[in-house]
């Protein structure tokens, strides 16, 4: 049972990593959207992961359904700000010509 446990975390720290470095290396708006998504993506598995070991002596052990409630609600919420997030960037995109998030700041100025 640990070492499943294990590989789920090891997966979700990768996650973590990648959504971590999207943000952190791109300019592009769009990326930056997909590297938060990434990154809820990443919480819900240590969500599901973390029940699953604390719930059942078994190898796979039940899923605790409040557990399951919330990440639904998560990805539900993640899903409707995404598509609010994409509608502004294509908003912004038709009125400043860029997806630059540096120009953004210049413009600022």
């Amino acid at each position: 049972m640990l070492d499943m446990l294990h590989f789920y975390l090891i997966f979700a720290l990768i996650l973590y990593l990648l959504g971590i470095y999207t943000l952190a290396s791109n300019r592009n708006l769009i990326k930056m959207v997909i590297g938060i998504e990434i990154l809820v993506a990443a919480v819900n598995l240590n969500f599901l992961a973390l029940s699953s070991f604390t719930t059942g002596p078994s190898v796979i052990g039940p899923v605790d359904p409040m557990v399951q409630v919330f990440v639904i609600l998560s990805i539900c919420v993640g899903g409707a700000i995404a598509a609010v997030a994409m509608s502004l960037i294509v908003r912004a995109y038709r009125h400043y010509g860029t997806l630059d998030v540096r120009e953004y700041r210049r413009l600022r100025e």
